[in-house]
């Protein structure tokens, strides 16, 4: 039986932990957060803690006096604990505005609700056999000052990742009313040309993925030139990799874009990068 943390209290995870009045199941008035755990504790910590703290102020939730990162790394640990995540896992942190009110909410106060699931791998795991992804054509991304948070309305990304699906392939990429590249359906896109990395801005409205900031943080201290720039469907058709990110899966490297195919040097090179600080970082 495993558990989840809602409101301040475990639960079995099969037991009712939010009312039909939460705003989130209403609203959609919330945003969540992904976290890899290693060797039972949460990975990038304090990185995914800043990110929580931006998305409450930018949804407009008052942060409480004793909302602190040591909070939230116990309650995580704890839970990791109940449900048998000693070595690699993955949380989800959903966080929602409290119940009350319409469109216009009564409170910035937010409850927030941590679940906790065991993974098999306990160090990031390049894919042996690389995704084949397409553009998703139905619907693009609208750019506004959310795009960057992980919002719980997801509904974009369902479909996208349906579309892939139908058609045979392993994810479809997100474009903007622009036309612009931005991300995957639970990633960010990096492509490599001539040993450069690029990837979209944030002004293109991605996701401001934590595993995307520690690529381009691992470039720039091995020396490997990165540039944030708007990435076009030529630019996938020219480039020699492309893979994606996310703060689970780490680099997923991608073999083939309708009849391009590609290497994945730069992605094993930055896998073996990442796990040797993931390792550092959560040694036992």
């Amino acid at each position: 039986m495993g558990y989840v943390f809602s409101d301040g209290q475990f639960y079995p995870e099969d037991a009712p932990a939010i009312f039909s009045n939460n705003r989130g199941f209403r609203f959609a008035d919330g945003f969540f957060e992904t976290i890899r755990v290693f060797n039972g504790k949460p990975l990038f910590l304090e990185h995914h803690f800043s990110r929580i703290l931006d998305s409450l102020k930018a949804y407009q939730m008052d942060r409480p006096i004793n909302f602190a990162l040591q909070k939230i790394e116990r309650e995580i640990i704890e839970l990791c604990e109940k449900n048998s995540v000693l070595q690699g896992g993955r949380i989800r942190i959903t966080f929602t505005r409290k119940a009350g009110g319409f469109y216009l909410p009564t409170s910035r106060d937010f409850v927030y609700t941590i679940e906790a699931m065991a993974i098999p791998n306990n160090r990031f795991e390049l894919n042996g056999e690389g995704l084949k992804v397409d553009i998703y054509p139905d619907i693009k991304k609208d750019v506004n000052k959310l795009s960057i948070y992980k919002n719980i309305d997801c509904k974009l990304y369902v479909l996208a990742a349906l579309y892939a699906q139908e058609k045979g392939l392993d994810d479809a990429l997100i474009q903007n009313y622009k036309m612009g590249i931005i991300e995957g359906t639970s990633s960010n896109v990096f492509l490599v040309s001539n040993g450069v990395l690029y990837t979209s801005t944030l002004e293109d409205g991605p996701v401001a993925g934590i595993m995307r900031m520690q690529v381009i943080n691992l470039a720039l201290e091995n020396n490997i030139k990165i540039y944030e720039c708007t990435l076009s469907p030529q630019n996938l058709l020219a480039a020699d990799e492309l893979f994606l990110t996310n703060a689970v899966k780490g680099i997923q490297w991608v073999s083939s874009y309708r009849t391009k195919r590609y290497y994945n040097d730069m992605s094993q090179k930055l896998t073996d990068l990442l796990n040797e600080t993931a390792g550092a970082m959560n040694t036992v």
